[in-house]
């Protein structure tokens, strides 16, 4: 039993062990198992794959790595690197299985196997990463040149590339710039260059440079990715040498405009640094600063304008250990990059070399080692020329090359800042330029052609040359072409004819190349000075002659020959004459004289005169010394032209060898003698000569030139231009009446009066003796033309007697008018002319009576009527007539006693006046002020005063005694200013006011026992109407009464008459300044209207 027990304990055992060992060996091919396949190709040739395990120990074991695909068959390999390599295979699928192993048991029985499938899109193309082969600083443009390879013989396959270049600086590294670059790949290993330039220098901190390439492969369908970067290459900075400090740039040169980034680095025991730049760099706050390292600072200065030549300085400044402040600084030189050379042009001037000229263009603000330099270029021949610096002319030369005639030039301009060029294509014959022609030569020939040669350098052997001659002298200058081949020698020779003998010349040549080649002309030579070789006289003289019959004598006048006549020196004159049956006579007269006097004895000679020079005689000039005689020679006016005067005279056929016109320039006996000669045909000529002068008059004789002898035709007087006269006429009174006064005056003298009178202007006019003032042309005087020239005194009629008269005389020709003469005459009385201005006035006013008295006396009925009309009968007046009722019966309701509605009257008073009225008389219950717009308030006072007649009516203390006299209800209200107050008006108020006083009220007032003498008084003055009221019963007391205090005058009237229907005024009122009372019987206000009769 026991050992039953025993056996299923051994067997449970094994039981278990197997079942762990096969528990860990599962889990043992798990963690070899390979995984994360990942397939890689750099060069799209090999793939390299690589896998993962979940084991961390790798040592002593293996992997097979197999793969297979439809184009090949399965290919193993061992290897212990997790990774292996393989053909790629484009366009099929892959299948690989990777087995892992155990190095120390048999290879048979793999651990743990895995299988993968990829395809092409499984494949990551990453290129090989770059390497950098040179990378080239320049600290002093800042400019760096990076080269590298492209690996393009690593690549089958012509493809695009793109590649970053990052540019990095400072510790740690900051990203300056990403910059792409493209290139292509031809299956070759080429080299690639690229520059850059930084904004900060270099020196300023260490820079650093690294790449990476993408390749665009289109054909791979699989993924493509940037390659890994590049190693670093760095550009060390100063920033970490501490030895020494400095502003970077040093001397930089940049484009105006720009933006400039300057650094500052110090020693290690200095700090503190601050920029300092002018303000047109950095204004105030203007600029940005940044550090870079504990030892160097940069500051940023943008849109850089252009400098001075000197450029401008950059100053940063800070503290040291020591105390002491350390100054670093630099200098900007900014400005523009070289214009395009300007007017490029090239020229030959002896077919030797050729000479290159041209203008800069706009200035480049910078000099020195920094400006503009330039290059001439040949493409043809590769000719290279550099144009020196230190010249200040823009011009290049280079040699002709033989059997080249074009050529194709550039001039290159560079700076620091660019580069430009200009070209010029150009055929050397079409650019010929000759000097100017050097060592000119006359040789005479004869005294008007002479030989002209001279020397131009140049080889123009082949060419045709045109050159042009400028002959001048004094007068005159010509020029000539002549046409001439090259010669080899370099010497031509032209003849030159047709001169003027024993005459200055100078001579200039040029050349230029002859068509069709010509281009321009080329300098003119230096003068040279040649006079001709001297000839005979070439015309003859010019000769007149003046006869003394009283003598016997001639002279004979002859006028020198001009210097172009002469040519040459005159040595002097040769006069000869026949005498008949003697030999010829001769006489020599020296060059200085131009005149010789002969004895003529009582005969006429022909004379003969020459001139004559080295070379020979002029041509003969004849003369004859006889006078034709002639009757009375008539004397004429010439006419002035300002330069000359112009003589006239009718032809004579009978002259056969011209006119002469002679004259002398002096007024008194002819010393020296002038004369012009003028051929048959002219008949008019203007005498010209410098020696006429304006204002004064010439003495012109005409003579005509006959076949035996000369003949006075007329005279003639002239002015070159006529001037007014230079005095006053003389004139006096000769006789002086009451209405004349007769002057005489004499002729201005002939030289003061410097032109032909044209008449006299006598102005006239009334005046006072002594006054100075000339008046000769103010208004109110008179003008008198007196034009006949044989006229020498003058009446002046219908003046004035007893009358002061200033007379001024001048004379006037067609230059003017000349000064006055004045003279104060005074005109006798004339007593008729008094008696008639007494008797006149008196008939006429005796005449003007009579037709007075006349009209009159047909008009007097008029006159009555108008002026005394009659005083109406107040019982006949219809303003007293009252309507009558229905029964026939008076209407006498005006005249009951009834109260009534009070209408207002308006009382308007200037003057001092009452502002009651009697209450006898008016009652008032009512006083109101009139409204503003009825009369005007500043010049008058106005009252309303109400009252009803009724009223009034019971208060009149005493009834009328005249019983025959009815009282009517007519009341007398005193209203002094109811009419405007014009003058004109008040003058009529004044006369209405009389022609009023001869109407009373009809109204008896109460006596007066005091008054009453005065008022029967006042009543019998007064003729007319009467008022019918009792006078004296007014109660003048008050002053409001008819009888005023202020008025002289007891017995006037109320006022006018009014209706108490009506506030129309019966008769206007009367003044209390009206004059007093006249029985007038008129009102002068009748004049102007019409009144009915009764």
């Amino acid at each position: 039993m026991w050992i039953y027990r025993i056996q299923c304990c051994l067997l449970a055992v094994a039981h278990l062990y197997l079942l762990n060992h096969l528990v860990y060996s599962q889990e043992s091919d798990s963690l070899y198992k390979p995984q994360n396949l990942t397939c890689v190709t750099h060069k799209l040739v090999d793939v390299i794959c690589t896998w993962t395990t979940e084991s961390s120990d790798d040592f002593g074991y293996r992997y097979e790595f197999c793969y297979t695909s439809s184009m090949s068959l399965q290919n193993c390999s061992i290897t212990e690197e997790k990774s292996q390599t393989f053909p790629l295979i484009l366009f099929d699928s892959v299948e690989i299985e990777i087995s892992t192993f155990n190095s120390s048991k048999n290879m048979e029985t793999p651990i743990a196997t895995n299988q993968f499938v990829i395809t092409e899109n499984d494949i990551n193309f990453i290129p090989p990463a770059p390497r950098i082969h040179r990378l080239t600083p320049d600290y002093i443009s800042d400019t760096l040149e990076l080269e590298w390879y492209d690996g393009g013989s690593d690549i089958r396959y012509s493809m695009d590339a793109t590649w970053e270049i990052q540019i990095l600086y400072k510790d740690p590294m900051e990203e300056v710039a990403l910059i792409t670059y493209k290139s292509k790949l031809n299956g070759n290993d080429t080299l690639l260059h690229w520059k850059w330039t930084s904004n900060i220098p270099f020196n300023c901190t260490t820079h650093y440079v690294r790449i990476r390439c993408f390749l665009h492969e289109n054909m791979f369908f699989g993924k493509i990715s940037w390659s890994e970067w590049s190693k670093p290459a760095d550009i060390p900075g100063k920033d970490t040498d501490y030895t020494r400090g400095k502003m970077y740039p040093t001397d930089k040169v940049v484009l105006v405009g720009s933006n400039v980034t300057f650094c500052c680095v110090w020693r290690k025991e200095e700090s503190n640094f601050d920029f300092h730049l002018s303000p047109e760099l950095c204004p105030p706050q203007g600029c940005q600063n940044a550090t870079l390292s504990n030892w160097s600072k940069l500051i940023q200065v943008q849109n850089v304008p252009a400098s001075q030549s000197s450029g401008r300085n950059i100053i940063c400044r800070g503290k040291n250990s020591k105390g002491g402040n350390p100054i670093y600084g630099t200098v900007l030189f900014s400005g523009y990059p070289p214009d395009v050379p300007q007017n490029v042009s090239c020229e030959t001037k002896d077919l030797k070399e050729i000479t290159c000229k041209w203008e800069p263009g706009r200035p480049t603000s910078l000099d020195g080692s920094r400006k503009t330099s330039y290059t001439l270029s040949e493409r043809i021949s590769g000719i290279t020329v550099p144009h020196p610096r230190d010249k200040t002319t823009y011009q290049c030369n280079f040699p002709v090359l033989n059997n080249q005639t074009t050529y194709d030039i550039t001039i290159h301009a560079t700076n620091r800042l660019g580069k430009t060029n200009a070209s010029l294509y150009f055929n050397i014959k079409t650019r010929i330029h000759p000097s100017p022609p050097t060592d000119l030569t006359v040789t005479d020939n004869s005294p008007t052609n002479i030989s002209l040669s001279w020397h131009l350098p140049g080889n123009f052997m082949k060419t045709q040359l045109k050159f042009q001659i400028k002959v001048s002298n004094s007068t005159f200058s010509k020029l000539k072409n002549v046409h001439l081949d090259g010669t080899e020698n370099s010497l031509y020779t032209i003849s030159m004819d047709n001169l003027h003998p024993y005459t200055f010349y100078t001579f200039q040549v040029r050349c230029s190349a002859n068509e069709p080649f010509f281009w321009k002309w080329g300098n003119w030579s230096k003068g040279l000075s040649h006079r001709t070789l001297e000839a005979p006289p070439a015309r003859k003289l010019d000769v007149w002659r003046e006869k003394d019959a009283e003598e016997g004598t001639v002279i004979i006048f002859w006028k020198p020959l001009s210097i172009l006549d002469s040519n040459g020196v005159i040595e002097g004159y040769e006069i000869s004459w026949i005498v008949p049956e003697m030999p010829i006579k001769k006489q020599s007269v020296p060059e200085f004289l131009n005149n010789t006097k002969i004895k003529l004895g009582s005969n006429d000679y022909i004379f003969t005169v020459v001139a004559k020079n080295k070379a020979g005689l002029s041509p003969p000039s004849l003369i004859n010394s006889a006078e034709i005689p002639v009757g009375p020679v008539p004397t004429e006016s010439g006419i002035a032209t300002g330069d000359g005067v112009q003589i006239t005279w009718l032809p004579d056929p009978s002259v056969t060898c011209g006119y002469k016109v002679r004259w002398c320039y002096e007024p008194g006996p002819c010393t020296a003698v002038s004369w012009e000669t003028f051929p048959s045909n002219v008949t008019n000529p203007i005498i010209r000569s410098t020696l006429f002068q304006p204002g004064v008059r010439y003495h012109f004789s005409v003579y005509g030139c006959k076949d035996n002898g000369y003949q006075l035709l007329k005279y003639v007087d002239g002015y070159t231009k006529e001037l007014e006269p230079a005095v006053a006429p003389v004139f006096n009174v000769m006789k002086t009446t009451s209405d004349s006064i007769s002057i005489k005056w004499q002729d201005i003298p002939t030289e003061e009066i410097r032109g032909f009178i044209k008449g006299y202007l006598l102005h006239f006019g009334k005046g006072e003796e002594g006054n100075t003032k000339p008046k000769a042309y103010e208004s109110g005087y008179q003008l008198i033309n007196i034009t006949n020239l044989k006229q020498d005194s003058f009446r002046i009629s219908n003046l004035q007697g007893k009358t002061g008269y200033h007379l001024n005389l001048s004379g006037y020709t067609a230059g003017g008018i000349g000064p006055a003469t004045r003279l104060f005459v005074v005109t006798k009385e004339n007593a008729l002319g008094l008696i008639i201005a007494i008797l006149i006035p008196m008939a006429v006013v005796v005449v003007l009576a009579v037709v007075t008295i006349i009209l009159c006396y047909r008009k007097r009925e008029w006159i009555k009527e108008t002026f005394y009309p009659d005083i109406p009968n107040p019982e006949n007046c219809k303003a007293l007539d009252f309507p009558k009722d229905s029964e026939g019966n008076p209407n006498s309701k005006t005249l009951e006693m009834n109260p009534c509605t009070p209408n207002n009257i308006e009382v308007v008073e200037t003057q001092s006046s009452c502002l009651k009225i009697e209450e006898a008389v008016i009652k008032s219950p009512v006083t109101e002020e009139l409204p503003e717009d009825g009369f005007d308030s500043e010049s008058e006072s106005h009252i309303v005063v109400s009252y009803c007649p009724s009223i009034i009516e019971e208060e009149l203390s005493n009834p009328p005694t005249d019983g025959s006299v009815g009282s009517s209800q007519v009341v007398y209200i005193d209203i002094q200013t109811m009419y405007p107050s014009s003058d004109k008006m008040k003058e009529d108020l004044e006369i209405d006011c009389v022609a009023s006083a001869g109407y009373k009220p009809q109204m008896q007032l109460p006596k007066n026992t005091e008054e009453t003498s005065s008022a029967e008084e006042d009543l019998e003055k007064a003729a007319g109407y009467r008022p019918q009221v009792n006078a004296p019963s007014w109660n003048t007391d008050c002053p409001d009464s008819p009888v005023s205090v202020e008025s002289n005058n007891e017995n006037v009237s109320f006022g006018s008459p009014c209706s108490i229907n009506s506030r129309q005024f019966l008769i206007p009122p009367k003044d209390e300044d009206s004059p007093e009372v006249i029985n007038t019987g008129w009102s002068f206000s009748n004049f102007f209207h019409n009144k009915p009769n009764d």
